[in-house]
Protein backbone atom coordinates (compact mmCIF):
# COMPACT_ATOMS: atom_id res chain seq x y z
CA UNK A 1 0.00 0.00 0.00
CA UNK A 2 1.32 3.34 -0.90
CA UNK A 3 3.13 5.61 1.81
CA UNK A 4 0.65 8.12 1.10
CA UNK A 5 -2.28 7.02 3.85
CA UNK A 6 -3.76 10.53 4.89
CA UNK A 7 -1.54 12.90 3.12
CA UNK A 8 -4.62 13.76 0.98
CA UNK A 9 -4.37 17.24 2.99
CA UNK A 10 -0.91 18.17 2.32
CA UNK A 11 -1.21 17.06 -1.13
CA UNK A 12 -4.43 19.25 -1.78
CA UNK A 13 -2.87 22.45 -0.50
CA UNK A 14 0.13 21.97 -2.76
CA UNK A 15 -1.89 21.21 -5.42
CA UNK A 16 -4.31 24.30 -4.25
CA UNK A 17 -1.22 26.28 -4.67
CA UNK A 18 0.11 25.47 -7.73
CA UNK A 19 -3.19 26.41 -9.12
CA UNK A 20 -2.59 29.93 -8.63
CA UNK A 21 -1.10 32.36 -11.03
CA UNK A 22 0.83 34.36 -8.57
CA UNK A 23 4.54 32.59 -7.48
CA UNK A 24 4.15 30.32 -4.29
CA UNK A 25 7.30 30.32 -1.61
CA UNK A 26 6.34 27.32 0.59
CA UNK A 27 8.24 25.97 3.22
CA UNK A 28 7.83 21.73 4.19
CA UNK A 29 9.56 20.66 6.76
CA UNK A 30 9.45 17.86 9.37
CA UNK A 31 11.19 15.31 11.17
CA UNK A 32 13.96 12.77 9.39
CA UNK A 33 11.97 10.07 8.11
CA UNK A 34 8.83 11.46 8.12
CA UNK A 35 7.61 11.34 4.44
CA UNK A 36 8.71 15.02 2.95
CA UNK A 37 10.90 14.19 0.10
CA UNK A 38 7.67 11.19 -0.85
CA UNK A 39 5.26 14.13 -0.17
CA UNK A 40 7.04 16.31 -3.16
CA UNK A 41 7.77 13.60 -5.58
CA UNK A 42 4.78 12.37 -5.37
CA UNK A 43 3.47 16.08 -5.86
CA UNK A 44 5.81 16.00 -8.92
CA UNK A 45 3.60 13.28 -10.90
CA UNK A 46 0.81 15.75 -12.07
CA UNK A 47 3.27 18.79 -12.19
CA UNK A 48 6.19 20.29 -14.05
CA UNK A 49 8.76 20.69 -12.12
CA UNK A 50 12.33 19.19 -10.58
CA UNK A 51 13.23 17.81 -6.73
CA UNK A 52 17.05 18.88 -6.28
CA UNK A 53 18.02 16.73 -2.99
CA UNK A 54 21.01 18.50 -1.48
CA UNK A 55 23.52 16.89 0.05
CA UNK A 56 26.05 17.22 2.95
CA UNK A 57 28.99 17.76 1.04
CA UNK A 58 31.38 21.35 0.21
CA UNK A 59 29.59 24.19 -1.96
CA UNK A 60 31.52 23.18 -4.98
CA UNK A 61 30.12 19.62 -5.44
CA UNK A 62 26.72 20.74 -3.95
CA UNK A 63 26.81 23.13 -6.94
CA UNK A 64 28.08 20.51 -9.77
CA UNK A 65 25.84 17.85 -8.66
CA UNK A 66 22.61 20.73 -9.14
CA UNK A 67 24.19 22.42 -12.22
CA UNK A 68 23.88 18.33 -13.61
CA UNK A 69 20.31 17.99 -12.71
CA UNK A 70 19.36 21.26 -14.33
CA UNK A 71 21.18 20.34 -17.77
CA UNK A 72 18.96 16.90 -17.41
CA UNK A 73 15.97 18.20 -16.75
CA UNK A 74 15.98 21.15 -18.75
CA UNK A 75 17.68 19.50 -21.43
CA UNK A 76 20.69 22.05 -21.59
CA UNK A 77 23.89 20.81 -22.81
CA UNK A 78 25.85 23.82 -21.97
CA UNK A 79 25.10 23.58 -18.45
CA UNK A 80 26.43 20.25 -18.73
CA UNK A 81 29.53 21.64 -20.06
CA UNK A 82 29.60 24.26 -17.92
CA UNK A 83 27.93 24.08 -14.48
CA UNK A 84 27.31 26.84 -11.72
CA UNK A 85 30.19 28.60 -10.14
CA UNK A 86 27.79 30.11 -7.64
CA UNK A 87 24.19 30.94 -6.10
CA UNK A 88 23.57 33.73 -8.11
CA UNK A 89 24.19 32.45 -11.05
CA UNK A 90 21.91 28.80 -10.20
CA UNK A 91 18.96 31.63 -9.20
CA UNK A 92 19.90 34.07 -12.25
CA UNK A 93 19.09 30.57 -14.31
CA UNK A 94 15.65 29.61 -12.76
CA UNK A 95 14.55 33.00 -13.26
CA UNK A 96 15.06 32.55 -16.90
CA UNK A 97 12.88 29.79 -16.57
CA UNK A 98 9.98 31.07 -15.07
CA UNK A 99 7.62 32.16 -18.09
CA UNK A 100 5.70 28.81 -17.42
CA UNK A 101 4.54 27.39 -14.49
CA UNK A 102 6.95 25.53 -12.86
CA UNK A 103 7.91 24.22 -9.59
CA UNK A 104 11.09 24.12 -8.18
CA UNK A 105 11.88 22.00 -5.03
CA UNK A 106 15.50 22.04 -2.64
CA UNK A 107 15.36 19.28 -0.51
CA UNK A 108 17.56 19.18 3.10
CA UNK A 109 18.03 22.46 2.56
CA UNK A 110 19.56 22.99 5.48
CA UNK A 111 22.56 21.17 3.97
CA UNK A 112 23.20 23.94 1.69
CA UNK A 113 23.03 26.95 3.77
CA UNK A 114 25.06 25.31 6.42
CA UNK A 115 28.14 24.67 3.82
CA UNK A 116 26.95 29.00 2.70
CA UNK A 117 25.14 31.17 5.61
CA UNK A 118 24.55 33.66 2.86
CA UNK A 119 22.49 31.34 0.93
CA UNK A 120 19.26 33.16 2.79
CA UNK A 121 20.19 36.49 1.48
CA UNK A 122 20.70 35.38 -2.20
CA UNK A 123 17.47 33.84 -2.11
CA UNK A 124 15.97 36.93 -0.98
CA UNK A 125 17.64 39.34 -3.12
CA UNK A 126 16.12 36.97 -6.20
CA UNK A 127 13.42 36.66 -4.54
CA UNK A 128 12.44 40.21 -3.85
CA UNK A 129 13.80 41.26 -7.21
CA UNK A 130 12.18 38.44 -10.08
CA UNK A 131 11.11 35.47 -8.85
CA UNK A 132 7.99 37.59 -6.76
CA UNK A 133 6.56 38.42 -9.92
CA UNK A 134 6.94 35.23 -11.59
CA UNK A 135 5.16 31.68 -11.89
CA UNK A 136 7.44 30.09 -10.08
CA UNK A 137 6.46 27.78 -7.26
CA UNK A 138 9.72 27.62 -4.67
CA UNK A 139 9.63 24.93 -2.15
CA UNK A 140 12.49 24.60 0.37
CA UNK A 141 12.55 21.37 2.34
CA UNK A 142 14.22 20.05 5.14
CA UNK A 143 14.70 17.56 8.15
CA UNK A 144 15.70 19.77 10.65
CA UNK A 145 13.00 21.48 12.62
CA UNK A 146 15.08 24.07 14.33
CA UNK A 147 17.50 24.85 11.28
CA UNK A 148 14.71 24.83 8.92
CA UNK A 149 13.10 27.32 11.26
CA UNK A 150 15.81 29.74 12.04
CA UNK A 151 16.92 29.70 8.49
CA UNK A 152 13.35 30.39 7.22
CA UNK A 153 10.81 31.85 9.28
CA UNK A 154 12.70 33.51 12.25
CA UNK A 155 12.68 37.77 12.17
CA UNK A 156 16.25 37.83 11.89
CA UNK A 157 16.06 35.09 9.08
CA UNK A 158 16.60 37.14 5.71
CA UNK A 159 13.25 34.90 4.53
CA UNK A 160 11.00 36.02 6.73
CA UNK A 161 7.94 37.86 5.75
CA UNK A 162 8.97 35.80 2.00
CA UNK A 163 6.51 32.70 2.60
CA UNK A 164 3.39 32.00 0.71
CA UNK A 165 2.85 29.12 3.41
CA UNK A 166 4.45 26.53 5.21
CA UNK A 167 3.26 22.66 5.86
CA UNK A 168 5.23 21.11 9.41
CA UNK A 169 4.87 17.46 8.04
CA UNK A 170 3.37 15.07 11.10
CA UNK A 171 3.53 11.59 11.33
CA UNK A 172 0.67 9.25 10.50
CA UNK A 173 -2.47 8.32 13.01
CA UNK A 174 -3.43 5.44 14.25
CA UNK A 175 -6.46 4.97 12.14
CA UNK A 176 -3.97 5.92 9.13
CA UNK A 177 -1.50 2.76 10.19
CA UNK A 178 -4.76 0.41 10.92
CA UNK A 179 -5.57 1.13 7.21
CA UNK A 180 -2.29 0.03 6.17
CA UNK A 181 -1.77 -2.70 8.61
CA UNK A 182 -5.42 -4.22 8.01
CA UNK A 183 -5.64 -6.45 11.43
CA UNK A 184 -6.94 -4.46 14.46
CA UNK A 185 -4.86 -6.12 16.77
CA UNK A 186 -1.22 -5.80 14.84
CA UNK A 187 -1.92 -2.39 14.44
CA UNK A 188 -2.32 -1.71 17.97
CA UNK A 189 0.66 -3.50 19.10
CA UNK A 190 3.18 -2.45 15.87
CA UNK A 191 1.78 1.42 16.47
CA UNK A 192 2.42 1.21 20.01
CA UNK A 193 6.49 0.27 19.12
CA UNK A 194 7.04 1.97 15.83
CA UNK A 195 4.42 5.27 16.01
CA UNK A 196 3.83 7.15 13.22
CA UNK A 197 6.85 7.85 11.63
CA UNK A 198 5.79 6.49 7.93
CA UNK A 199 9.68 5.36 7.51
CA UNK A 200 9.31 2.83 10.46
CA UNK A 201 5.45 1.82 10.04
CA UNK A 202 6.67 0.84 6.80
CA UNK A 203 9.44 -1.33 7.62
CA UNK A 204 7.38 -3.42 9.10
CA UNK A 205 7.30 -6.64 8.03
CA UNK A 206 3.42 -7.37 7.82
CA UNK A 207 3.91 -11.08 7.76
CA UNK A 208 5.81 -11.33 10.64
CA UNK A 209 4.77 -10.98 14.47
CA UNK A 210 5.30 -7.63 16.60
CA UNK A 211 8.39 -9.45 18.67
CA UNK A 212 9.86 -10.46 15.48
CA UNK A 213 9.48 -7.35 13.70
CA UNK A 214 11.13 -5.75 17.32
CA UNK A 215 14.17 -8.46 16.85
CA UNK A 216 14.80 -7.34 13.36
CA UNK A 217 14.04 -4.12 13.20
CA UNK A 218 15.10 -2.91 16.77
CA UNK A 219 17.48 -5.00 18.76
CA UNK A 220 20.34 -5.58 16.68
CA UNK A 221 23.40 -3.40 15.97
CA UNK A 222 23.20 -3.90 12.42
CA UNK A 223 18.94 -3.34 12.27
CA UNK A 224 17.32 -0.78 10.55
CA UNK A 225 16.07 1.36 13.41
CA UNK A 226 18.56 0.27 15.92
CA UNK A 227 20.31 3.67 16.02
CA UNK A 228 17.59 5.93 14.11
CA UNK A 229 16.66 7.45 17.45
CA UNK A 230 20.07 8.55 18.52
CA UNK A 231 20.30 10.47 14.50
CA UNK A 232 17.26 12.58 14.77
CA UNK A 233 18.31 14.12 18.08
CA UNK A 234 21.96 14.48 17.13
CA UNK A 235 20.78 16.39 14.18
CA UNK A 236 18.38 18.51 16.39
CA UNK A 237 20.06 18.96 19.56
CA UNK A 238 23.07 20.81 20.07
CA UNK A 239 23.68 19.37 23.34
CA UNK A 240 22.22 15.68 23.77
CA UNK A 241 23.63 14.13 26.46
CA UNK A 242 21.36 16.34 28.78
CA UNK A 243 18.52 15.78 25.89
CA UNK A 244 18.81 12.15 26.56
CA UNK A 245 18.68 11.76 30.36
CA UNK A 246 15.55 13.81 30.15
CA UNK A 247 13.86 11.83 27.62
CA UNK A 248 15.22 8.87 29.24
CA UNK A 249 13.26 9.84 32.58
CA UNK A 250 9.99 10.77 30.75
CA UNK A 251 10.28 7.18 29.08
CA UNK A 252 10.79 5.54 32.44
CA UNK A 253 7.20 7.38 33.58
CA UNK A 254 8.59 10.50 34.96
CA UNK A 255 6.04 12.52 34.17
CA UNK A 256 6.47 15.79 36.06
CA UNK A 257 9.28 18.47 36.26
CA UNK A 258 9.73 17.10 39.94
CA UNK A 259 10.03 13.71 39.32
CA UNK A 260 12.22 14.40 36.22
CA UNK A 261 14.41 16.56 38.64
CA UNK A 262 14.86 13.83 41.21
CA UNK A 263 15.50 11.17 39.00
CA UNK A 264 18.55 13.13 36.88
CA UNK A 265 20.07 15.19 38.90
CA UNK A 266 19.35 18.16 36.87
CA UNK A 267 17.93 21.76 38.08
CA UNK A 268 14.38 22.28 37.69
CA UNK A 269 15.71 25.97 35.34
CA UNK A 270 17.89 23.68 32.88
CA UNK A 271 15.26 21.36 32.50
CA UNK A 272 12.46 23.66 31.77
CA UNK A 273 14.75 24.91 29.22
CA UNK A 274 15.14 22.10 27.66
CA UNK A 275 11.65 21.10 27.44
CA UNK A 276 10.46 23.94 26.14
CA UNK A 277 12.71 23.06 23.18
CA UNK A 278 11.93 19.24 23.39
CA UNK A 279 8.18 20.24 22.73
CA UNK A 280 8.66 23.11 20.10
CA UNK A 281 10.63 20.10 18.26
CA UNK A 282 7.45 18.15 18.23
CA UNK A 283 9.25 14.85 20.61
CA UNK A 284 7.70 15.66 23.93
CA UNK A 285 3.84 17.27 24.59
CA UNK A 286 2.43 18.64 27.72
CA UNK A 287 -1.05 17.32 28.74
CA UNK A 288 -3.26 19.34 31.11
CA UNK A 289 -6.74 17.85 32.29
CA UNK A 290 -9.37 18.51 29.66
CA UNK A 291 -11.19 20.66 32.40
CA UNK A 292 -8.43 22.98 33.22
CA UNK A 293 -6.91 25.96 30.64
CA UNK A 294 -3.20 26.17 29.54
CA UNK A 295 -1.79 27.22 32.73
CA UNK A 296 -2.84 24.61 34.64
CA UNK A 297 -0.08 23.92 36.98
CA UNK A 298 -0.81 19.88 36.31
CA UNK A 299 0.64 19.28 33.06
CA UNK A 300 2.39 16.26 32.57
CA UNK A 301 4.98 15.51 29.78
CA UNK A 302 5.39 12.76 27.29
CA UNK A 303 7.64 11.35 24.27
CA UNK A 304 5.41 12.04 21.24
CA UNK A 305 6.48 9.02 19.21
CA UNK A 306 6.04 5.97 20.20
CA UNK A 307 9.49 4.34 19.16
CA UNK A 308 11.12 7.06 21.10
CA UNK A 309 9.18 5.74 24.41
CA UNK A 310 10.12 2.27 23.03
CA UNK A 311 13.50 2.71 22.64
CA UNK A 312 14.19 4.84 25.79
CA UNK A 313 12.54 2.40 27.36
CA UNK A 314 13.97 -1.03 26.61
CA UNK A 315 16.34 -0.29 23.87
CA UNK A 316 18.54 2.41 25.47
CA UNK A 317 19.08 0.64 28.90
CA UNK A 318 20.39 -2.24 27.49
CA UNK A 319 22.82 -0.86 24.29
CA UNK A 320 25.69 -3.13 25.29
CA UNK A 321 23.81 -6.42 25.62
CA UNK A 322 22.36 -5.54 21.83
CA UNK A 323 25.41 -4.89 20.35
CA UNK A 324 26.99 -8.23 21.62
CA UNK A 325 24.42 -10.32 19.82
CA UNK A 326 22.18 -10.30 22.61
CA UNK A 327 18.90 -8.79 21.46
CA UNK A 328 16.72 -11.88 21.68
CA UNK A 329 17.94 -12.45 25.56
CA UNK A 330 16.73 -8.49 25.53
CA UNK A 331 13.41 -9.58 23.92
CA UNK A 332 12.71 -12.73 26.64
CA UNK A 333 13.92 -11.14 29.50
CA UNK A 334 13.19 -6.84 29.43
CA UNK A 335 10.07 -6.67 26.65
CA UNK A 336 8.07 -9.95 26.48
CA UNK A 337 7.07 -9.78 30.39
CA UNK A 338 6.03 -5.89 29.84
CA UNK A 339 4.80 -5.27 26.84
CA UNK A 340 1.22 -5.93 27.47
CA UNK A 341 1.59 -3.24 30.15
CA UNK A 342 3.43 -0.77 27.80
CA UNK A 343 0.46 -0.83 25.80
CA UNK A 344 -1.79 0.49 28.22
CA UNK A 345 -0.54 4.00 27.56
CA UNK A 346 0.04 4.04 23.95
CA UNK A 347 -3.83 2.34 23.69
CA UNK A 348 -5.09 5.28 24.89
CA UNK A 349 -3.54 7.85 22.25
CA UNK A 350 -5.19 5.36 20.06
CA UNK A 351 -8.79 5.09 21.14
CA UNK A 352 -8.89 8.73 21.16
CA UNK A 353 -8.10 9.09 17.90
CA UNK A 354 -10.34 6.22 16.59
CA UNK A 355 -12.99 8.75 19.12
CA UNK A 356 -12.69 11.95 16.64
CA UNK A 357 -13.33 9.34 13.92
CA UNK A 358 -15.86 7.89 15.30
CA UNK A 359 -17.42 11.34 16.24
CA UNK A 360 -16.97 12.66 12.64
CA UNK A 361 -19.06 10.28 11.73
CA UNK A 362 -21.83 10.75 14.50
CA UNK A 363 -21.00 7.15 15.88
CA UNK A 364 -21.36 8.40 19.64
CA UNK A 365 -24.01 9.20 21.99
CA UNK A 366 -23.43 12.88 20.44
CA UNK A 367 -21.18 15.20 19.03
CA UNK A 368 -18.42 16.18 20.85
CA UNK A 369 -16.26 19.82 20.91
CA UNK A 370 -12.79 18.04 22.51
CA UNK A 371 -11.27 15.30 24.06
CA UNK A 372 -8.85 14.24 26.35
CA UNK A 373 -7.89 13.05 29.42
CA UNK A 374 -8.29 14.54 32.99
CA UNK A 375 -6.53 13.65 36.03
CA UNK A 376 -6.58 15.09 39.88
CA UNK A 377 -4.98 13.82 43.52
CA UNK A 378 -4.00 10.18 41.94
CA UNK A 379 -6.97 9.57 40.21
CA UNK A 380 -7.30 9.22 36.60
CA UNK A 381 -9.88 9.06 33.35
CA UNK A 382 -8.35 7.85 30.73
CA UNK A 383 -10.69 9.68 28.05
CA UNK A 384 -13.11 12.41 28.53
CA UNK A 385 -15.15 14.17 25.85
CA UNK A 386 -17.50 16.71 26.12
CA UNK A 387 -19.60 19.45 24.39
CA UNK A 388 -18.28 22.87 24.47
CA UNK A 389 -21.33 24.05 25.65
CA UNK A 390 -23.29 20.96 27.44
CA UNK A 391 -24.78 19.45 28.52
CA UNK A 392 -23.12 15.91 27.54
CA UNK A 393 -20.14 14.45 28.33
CA UNK A 394 -18.47 10.96 27.98
CA UNK A 395 -16.53 9.13 30.65
CA UNK A 396 -13.95 6.12 29.14
CA UNK A 397 -11.82 4.03 30.50
CA UNK A 398 -9.42 1.82 28.22
CA UNK A 399 -8.22 -1.31 29.17
CA UNK A 400 -5.58 -3.15 26.29
CA UNK A 401 -6.37 -6.85 28.44
CA UNK A 402 -8.53 -9.98 27.55
CA UNK A 403 -11.42 -10.88 29.97
CA UNK A 404 -12.15 -7.52 31.26
CA UNK A 405 -14.86 -7.72 33.68
CA UNK A 406 -16.86 -4.05 33.70
CA UNK A 407 -18.51 -4.05 36.58
CA UNK A 408 -16.21 -2.83 39.68
CA UNK A 409 -14.68 -0.95 36.60
CA UNK A 410 -18.12 0.85 35.83
CA UNK A 411 -18.10 1.15 39.34
CA UNK A 412 -14.88 2.86 40.07
CA UNK A 413 -15.48 5.27 36.77
CA UNK A 414 -18.80 6.97 37.87
CA UNK A 415 -16.81 7.51 41.38
CA UNK A 416 -14.02 9.40 39.67
CA UNK A 417 -16.16 10.59 37.53
CA UNK A 418 -18.28 12.38 40.07
CA UNK A 419 -15.29 14.54 40.91
CA UNK A 420 -14.85 15.87 37.29
CA UNK A 421 -15.83 19.48 37.90
CA UNK A 422 -17.79 20.64 34.76
CA UNK A 423 -21.38 21.71 35.15
CA UNK A 424 -21.85 19.21 37.94
CA UNK A 425 -25.70 19.93 38.46
CA UNK A 426 -27.37 20.13 34.78
CA UNK A 427 -24.72 17.56 32.53
CA UNK A 428 -25.69 14.32 31.07
CA UNK A 429 -23.41 11.66 31.53
CA UNK A 430 -22.38 8.86 29.31
CA UNK A 431 -19.77 5.84 30.32
CA UNK A 432 -17.64 3.65 27.71
CA UNK A 433 -15.36 0.68 28.60
CA UNK A 434 -12.86 -0.28 25.73
CA UNK A 435 -11.20 -3.17 25.89
CA UNK A 436 -9.21 -5.82 23.94
CA UNK A 437 -12.08 -8.83 24.99
CA UNK A 438 -14.78 -8.46 28.37
CA UNK A 439 -15.77 -11.38 30.05
CA UNK A 440 -18.72 -13.77 28.27
CA UNK A 441 -21.21 -11.99 30.81
CA UNK A 442 -20.36 -8.80 29.83
CA UNK A 443 -22.61 -8.93 26.85
CA UNK A 444 -25.62 -9.92 28.47
CA UNK A 445 -25.86 -7.30 30.49
CA UNK A 446 -28.99 -5.32 30.60
CA UNK A 447 -27.79 -1.60 30.27
CA UNK A 448 -29.35 1.69 29.33
CA UNK A 449 -28.68 4.04 27.00
CA UNK A 450 -25.88 5.90 28.54
CA UNK A 451 -23.09 2.71 28.77
CA UNK A 452 -21.25 1.77 26.06
CA UNK A 453 -18.96 -1.38 25.84
CA UNK A 454 -16.80 -1.82 22.90
CA UNK A 455 -14.15 -4.60 22.37
CA UNK A 456 -11.22 -4.93 19.47
CA UNK A 457 -13.68 -6.37 17.10
CA UNK A 458 -16.68 -3.47 17.96
CA UNK A 459 -13.46 -0.68 17.58
CA UNK A 460 -12.63 -2.06 14.01
CA UNK A 461 -16.07 -2.65 12.83
CA UNK A 462 -16.87 0.92 13.87
CA UNK A 463 -13.79 2.07 11.66
CA UNK A 464 -14.53 0.04 8.82
CA UNK A 465 -18.06 2.22 8.96
CA UNK A 466 -16.11 5.27 8.90
CA UNK A 467 -14.81 4.29 5.63
CA UNK A 468 -17.71 3.05 3.67
CA UNK A 469 -19.09 5.59 1.20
Amino acid sequence: MSIFINRKEELAVLRERYARKNAEFIILYGRRRIGKSELIEHFLKTTPGIRFLAREESKHLQLKKISRDCAEFFHDDFLERSPFGDWDSFFAYLAGKTKERLVIAIDEFPYLVKEDPSLPSIIQEYWDTRLKDSRIVLILSGSSISMMEEYTMQHSSPLFGRRTGQILLHGFRFVDVLDYIGDFEQAVEYYSVFGGTPAYIMAIDKEKGVFENITKKILSADASLYKDVEFVLRMELNEPRYYFSILLSIAKGNNRIGLIMNDTGLPKGLITKYLSILIDLQLVEREIPITDNHRSRKGLYRLSDNLFTFWFRFVHPNIERIERGDGELVLQSGIQPEFAQYIGKPFESMAKDLFIEFNREGLLPFRFDTIGSWWDKGEEIDLVAMQKDGPSILFCECKWQDSVNVENLLEKLKEKAAAVPWMEKTRKEYYCIIARTFSPHTRKQETNGNILYLDAGDLARWHQRCHKK
